[in-house]
């Protein structure tokens, strides 16, 4: 399988660049708190796919690099905010097996740093020294809170398809559409290539985050770095549980989920194993290798190049990896 190191290859000097920028102190007497958190932050991140959707969007078009690593910076900056308060609204302890800022610091302190870094990314953005740039940045994170009230008011104990996709859409989606349109905006694309690119972010965000609901079933502790079934111990149905329900409709455990007993661990624990040993798995993976499908369509309108290439592998990389 292709890993993110053969598909980063070509930005791989960009990268190191983006962790230079999201390291380096955004204050002279920055608080050596907020330093020593988000150290620890970066220290947890994944494999940085965020920004080098942006990189790569930008590169494809021949954007200034050093716009396109704010940019990529930006967008790091800005997913590692969400996750900060993300966290802390959850009662998450863990995330990819480390103790969450949370976990350690007071609400008010985790609060404010997430804001810190809200300001960060934003000032990253500006970086860019593109207005328009500015504005999609500006609405994804207004997308990003409405989908987070949305989910805390509305999205809890709900199985509905069309919900679930809107949640997806906003919590993750809408971060990747935004890196791979801007990009392509630093980059001076026309606009029906701008669009293409956004379309192809958006779906490539949604095949993600659909695979990391199915990762939460088919995976352990260990790997995880989180209990196996979380989001249906905090009363949250993802696509494998409602592929489930269209075989099973009248489940008495998934039922009971539904009428607000998501904290009884044995329960999720039945509904975790019967999803596993159900069609449900491979149907809600076909469904995002559909949008993957539809991504590469988009991605069609791009000049063929290797970072297009790279964006390519990226989009089966989302549908093929495993913790």
């Amino acid at each position: 399988m292709t890993t993110t190191a053969d598909i980063f290859l070509p930005i791989q000097s960009d990268l190191a660049a983006v962790e230079a920028k999201l390291r380096a102190a955004a204050l002279e007497n920055q608080h050596p708190a907020l330093t020593s958190a988000l150290d620890h932050l970066l220290a947890s991140g994944g494999k940085r796919v965020r920004p080098a959707t942006a990189l790569l969007a930008a590169r494809l078009f021949a954007a200034d690099p050093a716009h396109a690593v704010a940019l990529a910076a930006a967008i790091e900056m800005l997913h590692t905010a969400t996750l900060v308060h993300d966290d802390l609204i959850d009662g998450s302890l863990l995330r990819r097996g480390l103790p969450t800022l949370n976990a350690q610091w007071t609400p008010g302190a985790t609060v404010l740093t997430g804001d810190f870094l809200f300001a960060r990314a934003a000032e990253l953005a500006a970086e860019t020294e593109s207005v328009r740039v500015m504005g999609v940045f500006s609405r994804t994170l207004m997308i990003i809170v409405n989908g987070e009230i949305n989910q805390m008011f509305i999205g809890r104990g709900q199985a509905s398809r069309a919900g679930y996709l809107d949640r997806i859409y906003a919590k993750t989606a809408s971060l990747f559409a935004v890196a791979a349109e801007a990009g392509a905006i630093l980059g001076g694309a026309g606009e029906p290539t701008v669009a293409a690119l956004r379309h192809f972010g958006r779906e490539i965000g949604m095949a993600f985050q659909i695979v990391d609901d199915i990762l939460d079933f088919t995976g352990d502790q260990a790997r995880l770095g989180k209990p196996v079934g979380s989001d249906l111990r905090q009363g949250l149905f993802t696509l494998p549980v409602l592929c489930y329900l269209d075989h099973y409709p009248d489940d008495p455990h998934v039922a009971a989920l539904l009428d607000g007993h998501a904290g009884e661990s044995d329960r999720v624990a039945h509904v975790v194993a019967a999803v596993r040993a159900s069609p449900a798995i491979d149907e809600a993976l076909a469904e995002a290798a559909a949008y993957v499908a539809r991504a590469r369509v988009a991605l069609a309108a791009a000049p063929a190049n290797r970072y297009r290439r790279s964006l390519a592998d990226l989009a089966e990389y989302f549908v093929s990896r495993s913790l």
